[in-house]
């Protein structure tokens, strides 16, 4: 009987550890389709109001406001231009045009043949969108046009009452990315596949906000800013997290972190943003 009992014991732990093998095989098999089944996406409310779009259409909105806020211009620049590019090329920096323009190219469908740049020009998304203003702030008291009106100014658009459909959108994302409404963008997104580059983070903010007083530490890029510029940088890297592989952003006493719901309460000062990105995977 007492062999019998010593037999048993092995055994009882063979199973024991492959129950337990098995659990951790289950658990990391789990996560795993957890991570498929995120719905990346990007939203902007305002209020009891809010507006989505796809991670790559939120990259593009979020530079279309950023310099619009480099430029100096009202938060309606913003909100004109995104509804307009939504219309034209659905966020999107497209290479082709449709049978009202062949050649429209980009963001807004720009023609070189109206004198908008060349086709190369056009494609650069932030040429695009400073041609787009420089021709927006040559129409009379745009400010208080409708949206509709300012746009097809703009664009002569062979449809110009399209642009009303997406005046919501770009409102609501217009706001939250000029900084005017605090804690209004948040993005929904996978894990990092790969880490992040803070010279990246800080190549790409200069080039959408102009000159910034910046400085690196590991993975951390730490901006001076306040008021609505702060929250407008900090929506800007919500809405970039996903190209950039930001983990956490930091600003006025709030933070998002890639996996959490939304916006939370931290410890940073209001005239920073902190930006931090994946590290390396052996760091």
């Amino acid at each position: 009987m007492a062999r019998k009992r010593g037999l048993r014991r092995p055994v009882v732990l063979l199973l024991t550890l492959a129950l337990v093998g098995g659990g951790v095989y289950t658990a990391f098999s789990f996560l795993q389709r957890s991570e498929t089944l995120v719905s990346e996406r990007c939203t902007a409310v305002v209020g009891s109001q809010t507006a989505e779009l796809a991670t790559d259409q939120a990259v593009n909105a979020s530079l279309i406001t950023a310099v619009a806020v480099q430029r100096g211009l009202p938060p309606r620049a913003a909100s004109i231009a995104l509804a307009t590019a939504m219309q034209e090329s659905k966020l999107r920096n497209i290479g082709h045009g449709d049978q009202a323009g062949p050649d429209s190219r980009g963001l807004f469908q720009q023609r070189p043949s109206q004198g908008w740049g060349t086709e190369a020009q056009i494609m650069d998304p932030y040429y695009a969108t400073n041609a787009f203003y420089d021709a927006l702030v040559k129409v009379p008291g745009y400010e208080s046009l409708e949206i509709t009106d300012a746009a097809q100014r703009v664009q002569r658009s062979a449809y110009p009452d399209a642009y009303a459909q997406h005046e919501e959108m770009g409102r609501y994302f217009a706001s939250g990315l000029t900084g005017q409404s605090p804690e209004a963008v948040n993005c929904t997104l996978r894990s990092p596949d790969a880490p992040g580059d803070p010279a990246r983070v800080a190549a790409e903010l200069s080039q959408a906000y102009g000159a910034l007083d910046t400085t690196a530490e590991a993975q951390t890029l730490t901006i001076e800013a306040s008021g609505a510029r702060a929250w407008s940088v900090a929506h800007w890297a919500v809405a970039n997290a996903k190209g950039l592989a930001v983990i956490n952003v930091e600003v006025a006493g709030r933070s998002w972190s890639r996996g959490d719901d939304g916006w939370q309460v931290s410890d940073t000062a209001d005239s920073q943003v902190r930006i931090t990105v994946s590290p390396p995977i052996d760091s």
